[in-house]
């Protein structure tokens, strides 16, 4: 009787391993899977409730099923996860054991709930067995009856024989699940791709990034916040909630927050309950009356560095799906180039409006051509001033305007294809053959990556003609000046000769003051005329051999009277021989007597001038040396333009003289310089050629 007994148990144990097999045989879907298991362990172990809790590959809970009674409970991983790691389930996963226990109210291994209570469900009979696949932990199932003692080692084993029949259908179900997660991630990252980077304007492309979030993710609300790297904090741009004006430009320190503290970690975050999570901040929450019961937040990055957030609040089903943080990384990868693109084009275009509005906007003309010389683009200022329109000027070439100079620019502009900016005046030609003169700028640009030529042209007509009109002005004052003067020496050389005798002393004091002061006019005057022919590039007029020597030596005499009244010295220091130069013997004594009244003027009373002249090859050089104030190095060369007045102390500074002595030793073929220092004194030297034995210097 008993060996009956036992074949009909094991007959009936095979029929259900059978049944559960052809059951599970057919089915792929996770949650089919663990339903018909439940379902088929608690008939045949007159369970009244169960559960089944599916691990991932590091023994988290990714997938349940709980049965009471006949109804099936959805969403239930969350809510068993504490009963995994503080209940009997976990206690087997941990053991990888079967366990029996009769009496729950005394196995300290159940986790008791309100509803164990002794006025409610009371104490009951539990089995819980591994699910196993080639020793590998996939999952737990728990079946319970409301009686103590109802379970036998019979259920035990029966149990764990279904577990183990079940394992590799939960296993292929849980992987073909994780499969077609993985696709639909894909899919859903595949159409965000296309989505978000289809635009290129900045609030398109963030609208876009939050509406496939909240597609992708179910969730009430999406919201996207930047980095301000100037104050290093979180702002937020933009949110899908209904009070998103009062969401939009709230700020967050990194760090505080979910949001900042993504922002700052660098890390994904989920949070299943805002009340249990430290970080959360409910500043954003008491400003928009929105409650945030759960969030998923991921980091934004362009380049490998975090510039923002994408976080989603209050999963629809009331829990994020696993892939969940996965879909909000990938998103939020894509949504890091698509604003990062688009802020680069916004500042682009921007870039672009300013260049425009700086070319159109220019007082100056302004051509844009290629390096053939064709123009290219040209603003409204060019138009005015050539009397053509932009269309016209774009059928023009720079030959055709008149505005190239290929001596400075180079053939096929080969000087400005190295980038150095090229300045000159020159006249360019305008509608009806009119000639305009314009200084040009010119240099390479690139736009759009493309290099051009940018051709800039001032408008100097009204400086040519003031300066027309200052120097029509100033030869007329230089020659009215010149007849009248002459007048007055040739007077003063008649008076000479008339003086009594008795009182020549005093008169003739008088009358050298007066000569003296007549010459000094005299050579101003011609100085000035001088320098106006030299300025437009004339040549020295009356050159001729000079003696160096004889020159200085009459040149001292001329300032020797004015040297003596401030008692001061001029020493000479020549070798016995100096060859001859070619010069204009006028133009170089005003020369002299101009670097001479220089340097008796700001040499101290009762101090020392020095003059030499030495050979230099085929040059002498000659020298005058003060014991003034000196000259700072930085103003060396300044000292000569015209109309320069430089401030040493009360009284230093410098006015037409020196501009005229370089243009006339610059005329010569020589040169003109200072060696000096503050408080040195200052050395004026010149060079000018040895005259030839025809008289005829090639250098001239």
């Amino acid at each position: 009787m008993a060996d009956t007994t036992n074949n009909q148990v094991t007959r009936q144990s095979l029929e259900l391993l059978y049944n559960i097999s052809r059951e599970l045989a057919a089915a792929l879907d996770i949650h089919t899977v663990l339903q018909r298991v439940l379902f088929l362990s608690m008939k045949n172990t007159n369970a009244i409730s169960g559960s089944i809790i599916v691990l991932d590959d590091n023994s988290q809970p990714i997938e349940s099923a709980i049965i009471i009674g006949e109804t099936l409970h959805e969403h239930t991983t969350e809510q068993l996860r504490v009963t995994f790691e503080h209940g009997l389930a976990g206690w087997v996963a941990k053991k990888k054991q079967a366990v029996l226990v009769p009496d729950t109210s005394n196995d300290e291994r159940w986790l008791r709930r309100p509803d164990d209570a002794e006025d409610r469900t009371g104490a009951k009979s539990a089995v819980s067995a591994p699910i196993l696949v080639r020793d590998k932990l996939i999952g737990v199932i728990t079946l319970v009856n409301p009686q103590p003692g109802f379970f036998q080692p019979d259920h035990l084993d029966l149990v764990q024989a279904i577990a183990d029949q079940a394992g590799i259908a939960i296993l292929n179900a849980r992987l073909y699940t994780e499969s077609q997660r993985r696709a639909e991630v894909m899919t859903a990252l595949s159409s965000s791709a296309n989505a978000i980077t289809g635009s290129l304007n900045l609030e398109e492309v963030v609208q876009r990034i939050l509406d496939q979030s909240s597609q992708a993710l179910r969730v009430e609300v999406v919201s996207l916040a930047l980095i301000d790297h100037q104050s290093n904090e979180l702002v937020f741009r933009a949110s899908t909630e209904k009070h998103r004006q009062n969401v939009v430009g709230i700020r967050l320190k990194m760090g505080q927050g979910v949001a900042g503290w993504v922002a700052r970690e660098g890390i994904s975050a989920v949070v299943p309950d805002t009340s249990q999570d430290d970080r959360f901040y409910d500043h954003i929450d008491n400003v928009t009356g929105f409650q945030t019961r759960a969030i998923a937040c991921a980091p934004i990055r362009w380049r490998g560095q975090v510039i923002g957030i994408l976080e989603a609040l209050n999963p629809v089903d009331n829990v994020f799906e696993p892939d969940a943080i996965l879909v909000l990384s990938g998103i939020g990868g894509l949504a890091g180039t698509a604003i990062r693109h688009a802020q680069l084009f916004e500042d682009l275009q921007a870039a672009h409006q300013r260049y425009h509005e700086q070319f159109e906007s220019n007082i100056d003309a302004i051509l844009i051509t290629n390096w053939q010389g064709i123009v290219n683009e040209a603003n409204r200022q060019a138009a005015m001033l050539t009397g053509y329109n932009e269309n016209e000027l774009r059928t023009l070439t720079l030959d055709q305007l008149g505005v190239v100079n290929f001596d400075l620019v180079g053939a096929n502009y080969s000087v400005l294809s190295t980038g150095e900016t090229i300045s000159y005046e020159t006249q360019i030609t305008a509608t009806g053959r009119k000639t305009i003169p314009v200084h040009v700028y010119a240099r390479k640009v690139h736009i759009e990556g493309i290099p051009y030529l940018q051709w800039i042209l001032h408008d100097i007509t009204e400086r040519k003609n003031m300066e027309t009109m200052r120097n029509d002005l100033i030869s007329m004052i230089y020659h009215d000046l010149r007849s009248p003067l002459a007048n007055v020496v040739s007077s003063l050389d008649v008076l000479e000769t008339l003086l009594p005798l008795d009182d020549e002393k005093a008169l003739k004091s008088l009358l050298n003051i007066a000569i003296r002061s007549t010459e000094r006019i005299q050579r101003l005057t011609n100085s000035l005329l001088d320098m106006q022919r030299l300025e437009v590039g004339q040549a020295v007029t009356n050159p001729h051999i000079v003696c160096p020597l004889s020159l200085i030596h009459e040149t001292i005499e001329a300032v020797k009277s004015t040297a003596e009244t401030k008692k001061q010295t001029i020493s000479i220091h020549t070798p016995d021989q100096i060859p001859p130069i070619w010069a204009d013997e006028d133009m170089i004594r005003r020369v002299l007597i101009n670097l001479f009244e220089n340097a008796i003027k700001y040499t101290p009373q009762g101090s020392f001038i020095s003059v030499g002249v030495e050979q230099r090859g085929e040059w002498v050089e000659t020298w005058v040396k003060d014991n003034g104030p000196g000259i700072p190095a930085s103003e060396h060369e300044r000292v000569f333009e015209k109309f320069t007045r430089l401030q040493q102390g009360a009284t230093r500074g410098f006015g037409l003289g020196l501009a005229y002595c370089r243009l006339a030793i610059k005329a010569h073929g020589g040169n003109i310089w200072v060696e000096s220092a503050d408080h040195s004194g200052a050395c004026f030297k010149f060079t000018l050629p040895i005259a030839s034995e025809t008289g005829n210097n090639e250098n001239q």
